[in-house]
């Protein structure tokens, strides 16, 4: 009678946790990865030819060098629902293109939804050392700079799934600890329960992290040529400094319409026209 309850509980407790999982990151499958990657040359399969024809059509404009089509196509594309890939090809035609500032973009949007992928950011990196502004960000702390790495290895999705076997892992070690007769299996039981109680919190929190770094974007990238950030949010404010396209800044005030309150990596904070920026 113990044993079926445990499992009666266990199993809606599992269904539960999954559920959640699901709702959190159902606002993030707008569409599927199942894009070519230019850089990889990675082949559709049949059926993702005939899903994807449009994309097919905007992989073929790329390699045609025609990169204005390309980057119509993948844009109307992305009016459908977001997709790392094809902002990753997106910020590959602007590169081509010569429009620095677009790439940058692109690539930081596709990077927010594979977070773990080598390749954008290595062309994000290409794309960032043309720009002008050369910003030293102010050093962390090792830890935490290690694990935000950490939490960058995988997406939300992969997060949230590992943060559900982790916990289907805990009810089996719990399973051993209360149910077995053997102490030896107790033991495990108990110790591997610990280890996977944590794993689960940490998968789950390293999902919270990355679905709130989704949701709330609060970076941006310089699109003009040039702007002056002032020391208010009016023209006739202290100039202090002169950032120019693609530098990549933070939105710390979003209360005013024209004008944003931004802050830079090395710490330099200011106001610039929000016309001359654009959210990742």
């Amino acid at each position: 009678m113990k044993r079926i309850l445990f499992f009666s509980i266990s199993l809606f407790v599992v269904f539960g946790t999954f559920a959640n999982d699901s709702l959190a990151v159902d606002s993030l499958r707008n569409a599927k990865d199942t894009a070519v990657s230019i850089a990889t040359h990675k082949e559709f399969s049949t059926a993702n030819q005939l899903k994807n024809i449009t994309k097919l059509e905007g992989d073929n404009a790329y390699r045609r060098n025609d990169y204005a089509s390309a980057i119509q196509i993948y844009e109307s594309l992305l009016r459908h629902g977001e997709s790392a890939d094809i902002y990753y090809n997106l910020g590959n035609s602007y590169y081509k293109s010569d429009n620095i500032a677009m790439a940058i973009l692109n690539y930081e949007r596709a990077l927010l939804l594979k977070p773990g992928d080598a390749d954008i950011r290595a062309n994000l990196e290409v794309a960032r050392a043309k720009t002008i502004d050369k910003v030293v960000a102010v050093p962390e702390i090792f830890f935490v700079s290690w694990m935000k790495s950490l939490i960058n290895t995988m997406s939300v999705d992969a997060w949230a799934r590992t943060g559900v076997v982790c916990f289907i892992l805990l009810l089996v070690s719990l399973y051993f600890f209360f149910f077995s007769k053997q102490s030896k299996w107790k033991r495990i039981g108990f110790y591997s329960g610990i280890l996977f109680l944590l794993l689960s919190f940490l998968a789950n929190y390293f999902a919270f992290y990355q679905k709130s770094n989704l949701i709330n974007r609060n970076d941006a990238i310089v699109l003009t040529p040039s702007v002056t950030v002032r020391s208010t949010p009016s023209e006739d404010g202290t100039s202090l400094f002169i950032l120019h396209e693609g530098c990549k800044v933070e939105i710390k005030d979003k209360t005013m319409r024209e004008w944003k309150e931004v802050q830079l990596a090395d710490g330099k904070v200011g106001w610039i026209p929000a016309s001359s920026i654009e959210v990742i």
